[in-house]
C-alpha cells in the first residue's frame, strides 16, 4: 500500500489584500489552493508586544472558509490608527497551517488635516503596465482602482488572479484598495463572480470615503451601451442600478461630514462629461460604437452632485489623460486617465490639505500630463 504523499504546495495563492477601507476598519481578502479556513490577527503597531486580537467569524457566525477566496471583516477599530496584521490560514483537509508575514495598515480618519489618494484606471490585465504602477506609485490613504481591471470575464479562473495578486505583486502594500467598476469588469459571462473577489464599505459598488479633509464618493457608470444590446446576452440591468444610485446619492450628500466636507470629489470608471459629446443612435451601437462619457449617468446624478458642490470627478474608460474644466451649468471638473500600455498608463496622485486640494496626472515617466488645483469648500452647498 502506497503512502499518501503530503501536500508541500503553498496553502495561499496571494498576499492579504486589504480593501474596502473605512474609519472603523477595513476587510482583509486572500487567496487559497483548496478549500480552506482563515482568521486575521491584528494589533496596534505602537502596542507590539500587546496580545493581538483573533478575528474569525462571519456575519452567520462561521469561520470564514472556501476553496478560492478568503474574506474577514474587521471592524470597531480607532481611526487613523496604525495596526499590524497578518492572516492565519488552515486547510480544512488536513489542518495544515499558514501564517502570513506582519503588515502595516492604518484606518481611514475623518479628523486628519491631510488626505492622499493614488488611482490607476483601465488595466486591462496588463503585468508590464500593473508593475511599473505598482514601483512608481506613492504610500496612500487609499488607492483607487478605477475599472476595467479585466478585459472581460470570460473565464472564471481570471478572477482570482487579477484582483488579489495582479502582476504577481502585492498593489494594496501601504495603500488599501477601494475599487471602482468599470464596464469590462461587468461584462462576459462570469462577471456576477466578481463581488465573490472584491470587498467595498457595504457590499455595494457605490459607496462614501472621509479621508481627513476629502469626501469622495465612488458611483459604477455600468455599460458604455444600452442594457438591451445583444452583446450583453441579457445579463446587463444598468439602468436599473444608476437610478438606484441617484436616490442613495441625492441621501449621501446630506449625511454629515459629507454635506460639509471641505473638498468634494467623484470617482467613477466613465466619464461624466467629455471633449465631445455626442448622441449616439442604435445604428451607432451596432457597428461596434461606444459610449465615451455616461450621459446616462449624468442625466440621473448631475442635479445631486451639483448640490452636493462636487468639485472633480475622476474617471478612465477613454484611454485618454484629460481635464475638462468647469463650465456653465457643469461646475464640476473631469479629470480622465490614460490607457494601459506602459506607454500610455497614468498614475492620478491627490493631496489635499488646509489650503488645497491638487490632482495631478502622471505618465509612468512621471511627466505632469495635468493638473489640477482646488481651494476649499466652506459650509453645506
Amino acid at each position: 500500500m502506497e503512502t499518501p504523499v503530503a501536500d508541500t504546495r503553498p496553502l495561499t495563492a496571494s498576499p492579504p489584500v486589504v480593501m474596502a477601507p473605512r474609519e472603523d476598519g477595513f476587510e482583509v481578502v486572500w487567496a487559497v489552493r483548496e478549500r480552506a479556513l482563515g482568521q486575521v490577527e491584528i494589533v496596534p503597531a505602537d502596542a507590539p508586544g500587546a496580545e493581538p486580537l483573533l478575528i474569525g467569524e462571519d456575519r452567520y457566525g462561521f469561520v470564514p472558509q472556501g476553496a478560492e477566496v478568503l474574506r474577514v471583516r474587521v471592524e470597531g477599530l480607532e481611526p487613523g490608527r496604525l495596526h499590524l496584521l497578518r492572516t492565519r490560514t488552515r486547510a480544512a483537509v488536513d489542518g495544515r497551517c499558514e501564517t502570513s508575514p506582519w503588515r502595516e495598515v492604518r484606518t481611514l480618519d475623518p479628523a486628519a488635516d491631510t488626505a492622499r489618494f493614488v488611482q490607476w484606471n483601465d488595466t486591462h490585465q496588463h503585468p508590464d503596465t500593473l508593475a511599473l504602477l505598482d514601483e512608481r506609485s506613492p504610500r496612500a490613504d487609499v488607492l483607487f482602482w478605477n475599472g476595467d481591471v479585466c478585459n472581460n470575464w470570460t473565464d472564471p479562473a481570471q478572477l482570482v488572479p487579477t484582483i488579489l495578486s495582479p502582476a504577481g505583486r502585492d498593489i494594496t502594500a501601504g495603500r488599501p484598495l477601494a475599487f471602482s467598476w468599470g464596464n469590462h469588469d461587468v461584462r462576459g459571462p462570469f462577471a456576477h463572480r466578481l463581488p465573490e473577489v472584491v470587498a467595498t464599505p457595504q457590499d455595494q459598488p457605490y459607496y462614501a470615503l472621509r479621508i481627513g479633509p476629502l469626501a469622495v464618493i465612488v458611483l459604477s457608470t455600468g455599460e458604455d451601451k444600452p442594457d438591451s444590446h445583444p452583446s450583453f446576452e441579457g445579463r446587463a440591468a444598468f439602468a436599473a442600478s444608476r437610478a438606484r444610485q441617484a436616490r442613495w446619492l441625492s441621501r449621501q450628500i446630506r449625511e454629515p461630514g459629507f454635506a460639509d466636507a471641505p473638498y468634494r470629489l467623484v470617482v467613477c470608471h466613465m466619464p461624466l462629461r467629455w471633449l465631445v459629446e455626442e448622441e449616439l443612435g442604435e445604428e451607432d451601437y451596432a457597428t461596434g460604437r461606444w459610449d465615451e462619457f455616461s450621459r446616462a449617468s449624468r442625466e440621473l446624478w448631475h442635479e445631486h452632485l451639483v448640490a452636493w458642490g462636487a468639485q472633480v470627478v475622476l474617471s478612465g474608460h477613454t484611454h485618454v489623460p484629460a481635464l475638462v474644466d468647469p463650465a456653465p451649468g457643469f461646475p464640476y471638473a473631469q479629470v480622465t486617465g490614460g490607457g494601459n500600455t506602459p506607454e500610455e498608463a497614468t498614475c492620478i496622485e491627490g493631496d489635499a490639505g488646509p489650503g488645497q486640494l491638487r490632482i495631478a496626472v502622471r505618465d509612468l515617466e512621471g511627466t505632469v500630463l495635468h493638473e489640477l488645483r482646488l481651494a476649499p469648500l466652506t459650509g453645506a452647498p
